[in-house]
Order: structure tokens, then sequence, then C-alpha cells
């Protein structure tokens, strides 16, 4: 899609969704006008997350690369302590798929701008799930990078940089412009593929599981995985996470050593691990409820540094999306996406 054509959806949209913070139209399209053609992604609009998102290592890359940013999307607002959703130039951001739903946190925005067809790309980070939780709930592809393995402002080393598009094979021309090398290579199928609702321990809604495990019962018909007879079992990374974030990491260092070594145990003999994305589905803009938390499911990845993806599985009865987790061994991004490419193609070669 060119910058005018962004620009015209986005002032079209926006309004409805709340998506952006801000919007660079004259700047984009200068930008484009200066672009040298031959450059690998010139003229490519996307979206960057937040107000201080352009400076991010990789939309800087991206940039490099002729891509051009056309706004800054949606990030929570102040006022409350849950993290699932975000404050545009409209208000709160609504999911596109409910509008009396939120899209996510905390790259809400960007979620919710690719999901509504705004933009093709957006940037996202992810500290707890930021990315993984919004692609899921708007029916979107997101990716979290290895911890470490882009530059991250953050000093935890928690988060880690992020792309949320339309499908896994969109997300490739990101991955090719803010890696060093990129030499992808066809996953052998079938994976060795690990299921669990709940790793051992988050509540997770049955009708999201379900949703879940269908698509994991479908990639198995389309020889995409074979499932491998384990049930990985992880201590709770709550408390661990939050020490962590607090700055006081050796409060949960041996939750977390003994998370790693169950981890490293399981990709022994496994590919990749399968999750719902999200215990829960969307939650209303009111917040979550007491004690549900969205992020169980993708903060111990966080915390271990692997690489993860989430996507787009199916709906619960009520019109919500759910998103199925992908994870892979520490380093394993290409090989993740590549998964993830092979995954949704089979699952729209064995429809539900």
């Amino acid at each position: 899609m060119s910058i005018p054509a962004t620009l015209e959806a986005i002032g079209r949209l926006d309004p409805d969704l709340s998506a952006f913070i801000e919007v660079w139209g004259e700047e984009a399209l200068a930008r484009e006008r200066r672009t040298d053609p031959e450059l690998p992604l010139a003229g490519l609009p996307f979206a960057v997350k937040g107000p201080s998102g352009v400076r991010s290592y990789p939309a800087r890359r991206l940039t490099a690369a002729g891509a051009v940013a056309v706004g800054s999307t949606a990030v929570p607002g102040p006022g409350t302590y849950w993290q699932t959703w975000g404050l545009g130039a409209y208000g709160p951001t609504r999911n596109p798929w409910r509008a009396d739903r939120t899209p996510g946190g905390s790259s809400a925005g960007s979620a919710a701008a690719v999901a509504a067809g705004m933009v093709g790309m957006a940037t996202g980070s992810d500290g707890a799930g930021s990315v993984r939780i919004p692609a899921a709930w708007c029916g979107v592809f997101g990716l979290k990078t290895t911890n470490g393995l882009l530059p991250s402002p953050d000093r935890t080393g928690l988060a880690s940089a992020g792309v949320l598009t339309p499908t896994a094979a969109d997300a490739r021309a990101y991955l090719r412009c803010v890696l060093d090398t990129y030499e992808p290579v066809a996953p052998a199928l079938p994976l060795r593929a690990v299921w669990s609702a709940d790793l051992g321990f988050a509540d997770t809604e049955p009708e999201v599981a379900a949703v879940a495990l269908a698509a994991v019962e479908r990639l198995d018909c389309a020889g995409v995985l074979r499932p491998v007879d384990a049930r990985p079992v992880l201590l709770d990374p709550f408390g661990a996470w939050s020490a962590v974030r607090g700055g006081r990491p050796s409060q949960g260092a041996a939750v977390r050593a003994e998370n790693d070594r169950r981890l490293d145990a399981l990709f022994a003999s496994a590919d990749v691990l399968l999750t719902p994305a999200t215990p829960n589905r969307p939650h209303g803009h009111d917040g979550p409820g007491r004690d549900v938390y969205s992020t169980a499911l993708t903060w111990a990845f966080n915390l271990s540094g692997h690489p993860a993806a989430s996507v787009p599985a199916g709906f619960t009865s009520d019109g919500c999306p759910v998103g199925l987790q992908l994870v892979a061994a520490r380093g394993a991004d290409v090989s993740l996406l590549e998964m993830a490419v092979a995954a949704q193609e089979g699952l729209i070669a064995v429809p539900p």
C-alpha cells in the first residue's frame, strides 16, 4: 500500500479505533519523495509503537532500508496498573473485531492498526507479552525476538523488540532488515511439537484452550507438526518476573534457573512449544478483573529469553480472536518465523 493510501485509511478508520497517537502525514509524504527507490523497503509504510518508537533500533533500521514511518501508535495511558489497553488520539484504543473489548497491550495501537488494515507493519516491544497479547486479541501475527538479540532500552533485560504484521510471512521483511545475518531455511516438517494449555500453572479459559488446541490438531492433520508426548510444567513466573522488574533479580533467581533447566530439557527433544497466547479472551475497557493475568502464558519467556510468536488460531463463540503461541530455542528467531509461516499455511490448508 502506498503512503497516500495508508494515510487515507488512517484518516478514515482511526477515529473509530483510536490506534494512533500521532500521524505524520506531510512528513511521510515528503520522506517518500526523497527515498531512494533502489532501497529494499523503499516506500513501505509502517507505524511505530508509542511516542518514542521512531527512535528505536528496529525503526531506525527500517527507515535506513527505505521504509517510511507514518505515525506513532497508542500505548497504555496513565491511571491504571493494567497494561492490556491503549490510549490514542480519540480515546481508548478499540479492538477491530469487537469495539467493546481492548486490543491488548502494551503494543495496543500497533496491533489494532495492523488488524484494521491501516498499515501492514508496526513495531512493538515485549516485556511480558506486550507484542504477543495484542497480536492474539487482534487476530494478527506478532513476534517477540530473543532477549538481547536487538538493542533495547530496558535495563532489566525483560523487554525485547518485536513486530506485528498481518501474517508471519509479512514479518520476513522486518527480520531481514533488523538482523545482521538473515539466512532462512525451510523447517523440516513435521515439527516435533509439545502442547500445553496452561504450562502447569495458568488458569486458562476452557474455550480459549479449546480453540488453540483445535488449531494444533489441524496442524497435525496438515502434516506441519507431530505432537511429542510430554506435559511441560513450569514454575509460575509471577514472583520472579516481578522481582526482576522491580530491580531485585536475586529474589527470583531460583525459579528462573529451574524454569531454564526445564525448558532446556524440552527443547533438547522438541522443535517448538505450543500454548494459547493468553489464558483469557479480550476483556472490556474497564480492565481484566481482579487477579486475572493476561500475561500468565507469555512472561515466562521474557524471563527465559526465548523467542516467541502468536499466530491467529481462530475465534471464541462470542467473536473474540485467539492466538496460538509458538516458542523456540534461544536465538532461533529466523527458524521460529519460518515455523510460524508453515503453521499459518497449514491452518489455511485445513480449515476449521
